[in-house]
């Protein structure tokens, strides 16, 4: 496997999961009180906490998107 192969993974790795995450976002903001019905039915949650959950998970997924995809991503672009 070769350094542009990997560079060209990271990269449309970088996109699908900027994508999930835009997804997300817009799901969760749009959507709110689906989203929160929906959850109620299986955990009890207070709105607080739901919205606090759901902004830690968006938060950890973009860390996790930059530290996995992005910087390695931009690394092999300027070694290569």
């Amino acid at each position: 496997m070769t350094t542009d192969v990997i560079r060209e993974v990271l990269g449309w790795c970088c996109v699908i999961n900027m994508g999930l995450l835009l997804w997300w976002f817009l799901f969760f903001t749009l959507a709110h009180d689906l989203v929160y019905r929906l959850h109620g039915k299986w955990f009890k949650l207070s709105v607080e906490k739901f919205d606090m959950v759901h902004y830690a998970g968006i938060a950890f997924f973009k860390i996790c998107i930059f530290t996995f995809n992005l910087v390695p991503y931009f690394a092999l672009r300027i070694v290569g």
